[in-house]
C-alpha cells in the first residue's frame, strides 16, 4: 500500500499539476487549511509564477474583500499608489500584514511594468466586504455603480438620484453596527430604507446590463466589469443585511451560505477573464457542501466552489492543502491512519497527490478523520478524497514571525 500511495505523490509544479487533469482548467483554485501561514502563501506564490511564465494564467484571486482588491489591482497595473498604501488599504482580514502577500504584490507591479495592457497581471479579491463582526455599508458599492451610469446614461433612466441614494443610506455605522452578528434586531437589514434600497439596487444593476453594448464601448470592458462587481456586491450585501435581521432558526445558515454565494458570483465572472487561480480556505473551494458548528448549532451550505465546479464543470480544478504539522499551533505529527498520516511517511517534503488515484488506491480502506486540537486548522474529510483533483500537502509548517 505504501508502494502505491507513493506513486500517486508528484512534485509541487504548474506542469505536474496539469498532467493531473483532463485539461487545462479556466480556474484553478487552491484551498489551505488554516490561515496566516506564509509558508503556504509562498507555495502559493511559486505556483502562481509557474502559471503565469508557463501556462498563460493573468489573474491571481484571494479571500479578500473584492472591493479593496481594486486597490491591490490598481496597484499592479498600473502602479497607483505605493506598496505600503496598497498593503494597508487593498487587504481585509488582516492579510496585509502577511511578507508573503507584500512578496506578490511586489512581484506582480515589477512584472507587470512596461508589459501592455493585454500581457499585464491581474489581482482580484473575490471576498464580499465582510467581517466575522458583520456585514461593511453598501454604501461604496451603490454609489460607486449609481456614478458610473449617471456620467454614461440619460438622467432619465436612473431610478434615483445620488441624493436619493445618500438619505436612505444614512449613516454608515448603523450597516456596521457589530452588535446585529449576534442580534437580528441590531440590524437595519429589514428597515423600510433598506426595503427601498434592494428595489434601488436592483434596477440599477438591471439599467447596467441594459445599457451594456453602448457601456462597453462608451468607457472599457474593464470599468464595465468593475461596474458589474459594484452592482453585485451592493444586491449581495443589501441581502446580506436583511437576513442578518431574520429571527428564524435558519438564519446563520443562509448567512454562511450568502458569503459563498457572494463568493462564487465573483469568481465566475473572473472565469469570463481568462485563466485564473484562486485561492482560499479549503472549506470554500471544496466541491462538497461546507459544515461548521457555531455553539451548539450545526450549519451546512453550499461551497463556492460547489457551486462554481456546477456551472463551470472541468473548467473549475479544486487542489486542497494538507498539512503533516504544525506544532506552533500544538498540531503535531498526524496518526497513520488518517490521510494526512498516510501521506506524511511519503518522504517528500511536498508533494502534490493524485487524489482520484488516492481513492482509487485505498478502495474500501476509508482512512480515519483526523481531529486536530488547533480549531483554526480544518484537516481533510476522507469523505471528500474523491471529489479532490489534487492534494498538495506540506509536511511541516515552521513557525515563521512578522504575520
Amino acid at each position: 500500500m505504501a508502494t502505491d500511495i507513493k506513486n500517486t505523490a508528484h512534485a509541487v509544479e504548474a506542469a505536474a499539476i496539469m498532467r493531473l487533469l483532463p485539461a487545462r482548467p479556466r480556474l484553478l483554485a487552491l484551498g489551505e487549511p488554516t490561515h496566516g501561514e506564509d509558508t503556504l502563501l509562498d507555495l502559493r506564490n511559486n505556483l502562481f509564477r509557474q502559471l503565469v511564465e508557463q501556462e498563460g494564467y493573468r489573474t491571481i484571486a484571494i479571500e479578500s474583500d473584492c472591493m479593496m482588491g481594486l486597490v491591490v489591482d490598481d496597484y499592479v497595473t498600473s502602479g497607483t499608489g505605493t506598496l505600503d498604501e496598497v498593503m494597508e488599504h487593498g487587504f481585509s482580514h488582516g492579510w496585509g500584514t502577511s511578507a508573503a502577500n507584500r512578496e506578490l504584490v511586489r512581484w506582480m507591479r515589477a512584472y507587470n511594468d512596461g508589459r501592455p495592457a493585454s500581457e499585464r497581471l491581474r489581482f482580484a479579491g473575490f471576498d464580499g466586504p465582510l467581517e466575522i463582526t458583520g456585514a461593511a455599508s453598501p454604501r461604496h458599492a451603490l454609489t460607486a455603480l449609481h456614478g458610473y451610469l449617471a456620467a454614461r446614461v440619460d438622467a432619465d433612466l436612473l431610478p434615483c438620484t445620488a441624493e436619493t441614494l445618500d438619505r436612505l443610506l444614512g449613516t454608515d455605522d448603523r450597516w456596521t453596527n457589530p452588535a446585529a452578528m449576534m442580534d437580528p434586531a441590531q440590524s437595519v437589514g429589514q428597515s423600510a430604507e433598506a426595503s427601498q434600497l434592494r428595489l434601488l439596487a436592483d434596477d440599477l444593476v438591471a439599467l447596467l446590463d441594459a445599457q451594456t453594448p453602448h457601456l462597453i464601448t462608451a468607457t472599457s470592458r474593464d470599468d464595465w466589469d468593475r461596474a458589474r462587481l459594484y452592482g453585485r456586491t451592493a444586491t449581495g450585501l443589501l441581502r446580506y443585511h436583511y437576513w442578518m435581521a431574520d429571527t428564524s432558526p435558519s438564519r446563520m445558515t443562509r448567512l454562511v451560505g450568502l458569503r459563498d454565494q457572494m463568493m462564487a458570483h465573483n469568481i465566475l465572472a473572473l472565469a469570463e477573464r481568462g485563466p485564473a487561480l484562486i485561492h482560499a480556505h479549503n472549506g470554500h473551494l471544496q466541491r462538497d457542501k461546507s459544515t461548521m458548528r457555531m455553539g451548539d448549532l450545526p450549519l451546512e451550505w453550499w461551497s463556492a466552489g460547489a457551486i462554481v465546479s456546477a456551472h463551470l464543470g472541468e473548467r473549475y480544478a479544486f487542489l486542497a492543502t494538507a498539512l503533516g504539522t504544525i506544532r506552533h499551533q500544538g498540531v503535531d505529527i498526524p496518526p497513520p491512519d488518517t490521510v494526512e498520516g498516510l501521506l506524511y511517511a511519503l518522504p517528500e517534503d511536498r508533494c502534490v497527490i493524485d487524489a482520484p488515484r488516492l481513492a482509487t488506491t485505498l478502495g474500501d480502506t476509508r482512512p480515519a478523520p483526523r481531529v486536530s486540537p488547533y480549531y483554526g486548522y480544518s484537516p481533510l474529510d476522507p469523505a471528500h478524497l474523491a471529489g479532490n483533483d489534487g492534494i498538495v500537502f506540506v509536511k511541516d509548517v515552521p513557525q515563521i514571525f512578522g504575520f
